[in-house]
């Protein structure tokens, strides 16, 4: 009982979160990070793993939040930020989240310790590196991209799958 409020929690989250600054962020695991691609049906969700202290990412969150405004009114599209710090700086990601004025849901992957078991679960190629992105459509994945990825690429991958 206690997991599926947390469950409702988490999706009651993920719909207010869309479109406007979040004054908290969630701690998931894998397995409830999981159930929230598979949950997000009959949309392109952009899942994007990042962390504060990782310059390539910082840098390309402004594209994204341009990108996520864009789409934000469309049902058929959602983005999900991933954060990859700890949890003992989870008010650092809050602060960071206020201050980029990130209007895409954020939550923070409390799952370190297993982190060689729930990365090659979400691609093979993937050795850990961030930032790395990964759409899905209706729970199944589409694409992924390690690295940044321009404001322009980003566009044309949501257009393409809509």
């Amino acid at each position: 009982m206690k997991n599926f409020l947390g469950f409702l929690a988490l999706i009651f989250a993920s719909s207010m979160y869309q479109g406007q600054v979040q004054k908290e962020v969630k701690l998931v695991n894998y397995e409830e990070l999981e159930r929230q691609i598979q949950n997000d049906k009959d949309k392109i969700l952009v899942v994007n793993f990042w962390s504060t202290t990782c310059a390539p990412c910082v840098k390309e969150l402004p594209d994204f939040m341009k990108i996520n405004e864009k789409f934000k009114n469309n049902p058929k599209y959602k983005m999900l930020l991933v954060s990859l710090d700890r949890a003992k700086d989870k008010e650092k990601v809050i602060q960071f989240i206020k201050k980029k004025k990130l209007t895409a849901e954020v939550v923070l992957l409390d799952d370190i310790k297993r982190m060689n078991t729930w990365i090659p679960r979400f691609d093979e190629s993937w050795e850990g590196n961030i930032p790395v992105t990964i759409f899905y459509k209706s729970g199944k994945k589409i694409h992924f991209n390690e690295g940044e990825m321009s404001k322009d690429e980003l566009e044309n991958t949501i257009n393409k799958n809509l």
